[in-house]
């Protein structure tokens, strides 16, 4: 579904700013994100057994994804630095490599999609990162926002 919308990251004379959030109410928001790594079963393999030369994938890249998320508006230019309140990264082993799910909350005036883009982003090039000599051809898939609640726009989920 497509509506109108005015572009509020542009000014009057069509250059980027900074939104104004002064006037939004504070609330509860939160935003899911999800992605894969996709890897060759040789090293699927090697991360079962915990046997990655490099160490604990797993562990590394949920590190990362937090800290991916508290990074956000260094990373992405016009993103607000916002204070996180929760971060819950979920990652599994599967049969074609690592499946990522970030859900991010915070109370604050704008919502933390971005923020939960970016740690489902950092958490894949972390996995990438410590299996890249054992599989070059490792690839972030499908980086995506699930579900967001709160603020003025309320809730959505993907279908």
């Amino acid at each position: 579904m497509t509506t109108e919308k005015s572009f509020t990251h542009l000014d009057d004379k069509g250059q980027a700013r900074m939104v104004d959030v002064t006037d939004r109410d504070v609330t509860v928001r939160t935003a899911t994100a999800s992605g894969s790594v996709t890897l060759s079963s040789a090293v699927v393999a090697l991360l079962r057994e915990g046997a990655v030369p490099k160490g604990d994938v797993l562990a590394t890249a949920r590190i990362a994804a937090i800290m991916g998320a508290k990074r956000t508006p260094d990373l992405i230019p016009l993103c607000h630095p916002i204070a996180l309140h929760g971060v819950d990264v979920d990652l599994e082993i599967t049969d074609s490599g690592v499946s990522i799910r970030v859900c991010v909350r915070t109370a604050d005036r704008t919502g933390v999609e971005m923020e939960a883009l970016t740690a489902v982003s950092v958490a894949g090039l972390t996995v990438i990162d410590m299996v890249k000599a054992l599989d070059p051809a490792a690839t972030i898939c499908d980086v995506r926002v699930e579900a967001k609640s709160g603020g003025r726009n309320g809730d959505w989920v993907r279908d």
